[in-house]
């Protein structure tokens, strides 16, 4: 293998490792200057999903048996980085978890597009309010993924789908499917975020237990041209002023005496109702 810049872990403490064991998401995020900004993509799989859509990788964490094992190919895709071994207590120590496969990738975050730019082609996409659980805003970009949506929006108090955990649930589709926030701060959703939404002529739709609400079978919703699926977080759901500026309020019928579902689990319901023909 050429040009591979192994780097044997001696000491936990080395500030080279900082991005893999000490740095919050936050940290990583790095609001104050985002072209430093920094995500973690964990897995083979995820990695090469990340490389296939042009993410440039930085650092190589990984087991030793990896290294002539099955992550041969991702460190000839990689360049000349860092890659970082040792064996897998010593990784789980400086991590702090089971690493998945053995391997992780600092990758370099990228520039968010515009909204005009995700949504430019776009009929069907999904808006994340204020979703905070990385496990259901990676599993709910998966089902966008999987059920043919055209791009996915979050809130700017909607957890990142850059989140370390977001991406490994979401198996890499967070780099398939094209997203970006809506709005630079908590003020800018629901307004005037919904009325970018429907100047770029989308019809919105709140996913909501509310008696006004319409069957998520309604013929009116599978007429629309282009439809906004908008999805709360666990508990509260969605907020009243983002529920009252939607042009419809959405439920799913609901047997056995069951009120909802999970979030995630819902939002592939609703992709897969909506999708277009």
């Amino acid at each position: 293998m050429t040009a591979l810049n192994l780097i044997e872990i001696h000491d936990l403490t080395q500030p080279e490792l900082d991005v893999f064991a000490r740095l919050t998401e936050a940290q990583l995020r790095n609001r104050l200057e985002p072209e430093k900004g920094i995500f973690i993509a964990e897995s083979l799989k995820v990695i090469q999903c990340a490389l296939n859509g042009g993410y440039q990788p930085l650092s190589l964490l990984m087991e030793r048996k990896q290294i002539e094992g099955q992550a041969q190919k991702i460190i000839a895709q990689c360049g000349n980085i860092p890659v970082y071994t040792a064996d897998r207590p010593v990784l789980e120590k400086l991590t702090g978890y089971t690493l998945t496969r053995g391997v992780l990738c600092a990758m370099r975050r990228p520039k968010l597009p515009d909204v005009e730019e995700v949504c430019a082609k776009a009929r069907r996409i999904a808006v994340l309010e204020n979703i905070a659980n990385a496990t259901n805003v990676g599993a709910i970009i998966r089902s966008a993924a999987a059920l043919d949506m055209d791009a996915v929006l979050v809130t700017p108090t909607c957890c990142d789908p850059l989140n370390r955990r977001a991406v490994r649930v979401s198996m890499g589709t967070v780099f398939q499917v094209p997203w970006t926030q809506i709005g630079s701060s908590p003020q800018d959703w629901p307004h005037p975020g919904m009325e970018k939404l429907h100047q770029l002529g989308f019809r919105t739709a709140a996913m909501a237990l509310r008696e006004d609400s319409v069957s998520m079978d309604d013929p009116r919703l599978l007429s629309e041209e282009k439809i906004a699926v908008v999805l709360g977080t666990e508990g509260d759901g969605l907020s009243p002023r983002t529920i009252a500026a939607c042009d419809y309020t959405v439920r799913i019928p609901m047997a056995h005496g069951v009120d909802s579902l999970n979030v995630a689990a819902a939002s592939a319901v609703a992709f897969w109702q909506l999708r277009t023909k």
